[in-house]
């Protein structure tokens, strides 16, 4: 697929600022089929609001493959055409063997999906920006709030996957950073298929409460990126205690129930256009192209490398909805962004946490900081 979207009859008296979207289209049968990329487009909007005054339109060409199609093919075809600025919709290896071609040589990616740790750690590159918050900072926002709100004993259940092992890892850092305690780390192991047999759900109920007996603990927090069990955790432990991670109380860099610093607006407009709510893709999509229409106009610029090295420098700051602006991380592009906590109903609270502090903002005591990070690259 390869159709501009930003261009409006009318505009041709503007000057052009490009940028495109690489990624595969999302599995109907589990994600919308815009995901990502509708919030792309939601900003392409936003942008062209602005643009239209300083002389400027935005264009996003939408360059999503099929699953079998050939992304450095892809790659190359963008940056042929000139393009180098390029929001990337890929998991963590795909995104770093773009990141090492000999095209992507002074073009700057934005990560939009990937939140592998080691991509803003040892294995990051000097050409990405990661609006997608990285596991760490995920991690870091929820052991924050225990603390906070003094729950600081945590039972770990871990699924199968290498993702959920990645997840788990971050939250165990986490706790050994602010100093919780891990009461208890289990591995899940009982097929969640017995759900879908009649009074399935009484067996689900049954395993959980055995399997978390004996163990005392403040919370559960679950490290199930693929929800293949995690849902069925609530309301059926042993002891009566809340559930967060990846499913109950979740972490998110955007969430369904969050409407204030007028995040409302946002909401709003993307639920009237897409007909759906915006999900936390959506969103680090859109902060990537906000980011770029914040660059162009503030540098009275179209081109890629004056935006590229302003958004990347100390004067940038893009308003989120999220109460602080957000800016990129020097040592590894991470952009700094408050985290959301909640549930698919109520947003319950935002980290950081009042009373973490830090020497140059808050929003440093997510994820890893200048002294932690082991990127060398930039």
């Amino acid at each position: 697929m390869t159709c501009l979207i930003g261009h409006a009859a009318g505009a041709e008296t503007l000057q052009p600022v490009n940028a495109a979207y690489l990624g595969r289209s999302p599995d109907p049968a589990t994600d919308p089929a815009g995901l990502g990329f509708d919030g792309a487009s939601q900003a392409i909007d936003d942008d062209n609001t602005t643009g239209q005054f300083v002389g400027q339109r935005f264009l996003l060409k939408d360059a999503r493959l099929p699953a079998d199609g050939d992304l450095p093919a892809a790659f190359r075809a963008l940056t042929g055409e000139g393009q180098r600025l390029i929001l990337v919709d890929l998991p963590a290896k795909d995104l770093r063997d773009l990141a090492d071609l000999p095209e992507a040589k002074g073009v700057t990616l934005f990560n939009v999906r990937a939140t592998d740790d080691e991509l803003r750690g040892a294995d990051c590159r000097p050409n990405i920006l990661h609006t997608a918050p990285s596991r760490a900072m995920l991690a870091d926002a929820l052991i924050e709030y225990l603390i906070a709100k003094k729950w600081p004993n945590i039972f770990l259940v871990v699924g199968p996957t290498d993702a959920d092992r990645a997840y788990a890892a971050a939250i165990k850092q986490s706790i050994a950073k602010f100093r919780a305690r891990l009461a208890a780390e289990k591995a899940w192991t009982f097929d969640p298929g017995a759900k879908r047999s009649d009074s399935g759900h009484y067996a689900v109920a049954a395993q959980v409460a055995e399997f978390t007996q004996g163990v005392s603990y403040d919370i559960l927090i679950v490290a199930d990126e693929d929800a293949q069990f995690g849902d069925y955790l609530s309301y059926a432990t042993s002891l009566p205690r809340p559930v967060a991670g990846t499913q109950g109380l979740v972490p998110a860099a955007w969430s369904r129930p969050h409407d204030e610093w007028g995040a409302s607006q946002l909401q709003n407009r993307f639920r009237h256009r897409f007909n759906r709510p915006m999900e936390a893709r959506d969103y680090a999509a859109w902060l990537a192209v906000r980011a770029v229409g914040e660059g162009a106009t503030r540098t009275a610029s179209t081109e890629p490398e004056r935006i590229a090295a302003y958004v990347r420098g100390d004067q940038f700051q893009l308003p989120g909805y999220k109460g602080e602006p957000l800016s990129f991380r020097p040592w590894d592009g991470q952009m700094r962004q408050a985290i959301l906590l909640s549930d698919s109903h109520v947003l319950v609270s935002v980290s950081p946490q009042t009373g973490f502090l830090h020497p140059t903002t808050g929003l440093d005591t997510l994820g890893q900081d200048r002294p932690e990070s082991r990127c060398h690259a930039r």
